[in-house]
C-alpha cells in the first residue's frame, strides 16, 4: 500500500464523494479515481459503493479507515522527526585529528563545537596522517583532520588550510650564517624531518629528488615539535610550518623553492555522515582559509 493511495482513500471516506476528495488533495477526479482503483487492486476488496451520486465505504473499507489514518499519523510524525533532526545534535563523532591539526587548528573548533551541541559524545584519538586515513578507510573513525596527500576513492579529501613550509636551524647553524642559500647547499648538511612514509617527507624528498640532489638524513621522528626541538639545539637543519616557528629557530633563506602542504578533512564517500559529522563539517568550514 502506498500513503499516497491511502490519503486519497481517507480523503473519499471523510468527504464522501471523489470530486470533494479531489479538492482537497489539489489533485483531478480522475487522479483520485485511479489512486481508489489501484488501492483496491492491491487489497483485492472493494472499498466503496457508488449509490448515485454518494459514495459509501464497504465492510472492508470501514475496516480499512481507522488503520488507514493511523498509517497516515504515523508517516507524519517520522517525516517530521526527520525534519526536526538537526534541532537536536546528539548521539557520537569518532574523529581522528593529526598531532600539529590538534594543537594549533582544532582547539577553537572544539571548543565552538562542544558550545552548540553538548550532546554529541565526542571520541577525540590523535594519530599521525597516514594512519589517521587508514582509520577513516576501514570505518573506525567517521572523519580525519590530517595533512593532505592524493585521496583516491574510496576517500574523499576537502582542503581546509594551507599550510606554508619553511627550511629552519638554529641561529647557530652554519647555514643560518648565509644570506642566501640553494638546495644544493642543504644536501651538503644533514636534515632531521619526519619519517619517511609520511606525506610532509614525501614533500621535501620530491624537492630534492626533482633537482638531482641527494637527502642526507641525521634522523626522522614522527612529532613535529622534537623535530623543532632537535633542529633548536643546531643538530640539523629542518622543514617546519611556519605555526611553530619562534626565536629558537632561523629560517633559512633558500631561493627558487617554496613548499606547502595542504591541511583538512578525510571522509569517506560510502558512510552516510551522522547528524554531528555534519555539524563538525559544517563548522570546520566557518574556520577554514
Amino acid at each position: 500500500m502506498e500513503l499516497a493511495h491511502l490519503a486519497a482513500f481517507v480523503a473519499v471516506a471523510e468527504h464522501g464523494g471523489f470530486s470533494a476528495a479531489a479538492e482537497q488533495l489539489h489533485l483531478t477526479q480522475p487522479a483520485v479515481s485511479k489512486r481508489i482503483a489501484q488501492l483496491e487492486a492491491s487489497l483485492d476488496a472493494r472499498l466503496f459503493d457508488r449509490l448515485g451520486r454518494r459514495v459509501l465505504p464497504t465492510e472492508a473499507g470501514h475496516l480499512l479507515l481507522p488503520r488507514a489514518r493511523q498509517l497516515l499519523a504515523d508517516a507524519e510524525h517520522a517525516q517530521r522527526a526527520l525534519r526536526e533532526l538537526d534541532l537536536d545534535i546528539g548521539g557520537s563523532l569518532r574523529l581522528v585529528c593529526s598531532h600539529h591539526i590538534g594543537l594549533h587548528r582544532l582547539p577553537p573548533v572544539l571548543r565552538k563545537f562542544g558550545e552548540r551541541h553538548p550532546q554529541v559524545e565526542l571520541e577525540l584519538r590523535f594519530l599521525d596522517s597516514e594512519q589517521a586515513w587508514q582509520e577513516v578507510l576501514h570505518g573506525r573513525s567517521e572523519l580525519a583532520l590530517s595533512t593532505l596527500g592524493p585521496a583516491t576513492p574510496p576517500l574523499q579529501a576537502t582542503r581546509l588550510w594551507h599550510d606554508p613550509l619553511c627550511f629552519v636551524a638554529a641561529a647557530t647553524h652554519p647555514l643560518a650564517q648565509r644570506k642566501t642559500l640553494a638546495l644544493t647547499d642543504l644536501s651538503t648538511h644533514p636534515a632531521v624531518l619526519p619519517d619517511p612514509g609520511t606525506f610532509t617527507h614525501r614533500i621535501v624528498a620530491e624537492a630534492f629528488a626533482l633537482r638531482g640532489l641527494p637527502l642526507h638524513l641525521r634522523m626522522t621522528t614522527h612529532y613535529l615539535e622534537t623535530i623543532k626541538m632537535l633542529a633548536s639545539v643546531g643538530l640539523a637543519w629542518s622543514v617546519l610550518p611556519q605555526t611553530l616557528l619562534d626565536r629558537s629557530l632561523r629560517v633559512l633563506p633558500v631561493r627558487g623553492v617554496k613548499l606547502s602542504r595542504d591541511l583538512g578533512l578525510v571522509a569517506h564517500t560510502g558512510r552516510t555522515p551522522s547528524r554531528a559529522a555534519r555539524a563538525f563539517t559544517q563548522l570546520l568550514r566557518h574556520y577554514a582559509d
